[in-house]
């Protein structure tokens, strides 16, 4: 088993919810107000609260305050552990796919021979 990596643990379940990626994907367009990134989910001002602060945890958005204003930003650079994760997964399955091919057709030549 691989070792398990707490701060990849933080990233995917902070991805994991669809209110967190719609409030990052309105990030990567411009930081925002914690009230304007409220306004569309329709949650109430605490709820999304607990969203941006799952965020911060995982380490995918900073926020900072204004006087009363608290204003969040998104930091695209801690999505690479995982990005770097998925890419290792995929190698490792294509690399097993293309043994399972090159496997089924050995097995047909013989079969065809």
């Amino acid at each position: 088993m691989t070792k398990h990596d707490p701060d990849l643990s933080l990233l995917f379940h902070a991805l994991a919810d669809a209110t967190r990626r719609s409030i990052l994907t309105r990030l990567a367009e411009t930081p925002a107000r914690v009230t304007d990134l409220a306004e569309p989910t329709g949650l109430r001002l605490p709820t999304v609260m607990r969203h941006l602060a799952v965020l911060e945890e995982a380490g995918l958005i900073v926020t900072s305050k204004d006087g009363r204003v608290r204003t969040c930003a998104i930091v695209p650079e801690a999505m690479e552990p995982a990005r770097t994760w998925m890419d290792d997964q995929r190698a490792i399955w294509e690399g097993r796919l293309d043994r399972l091919n090159a496997y089924v057709m050995n097995v047909m030549k013989e079969r065809g021979q």
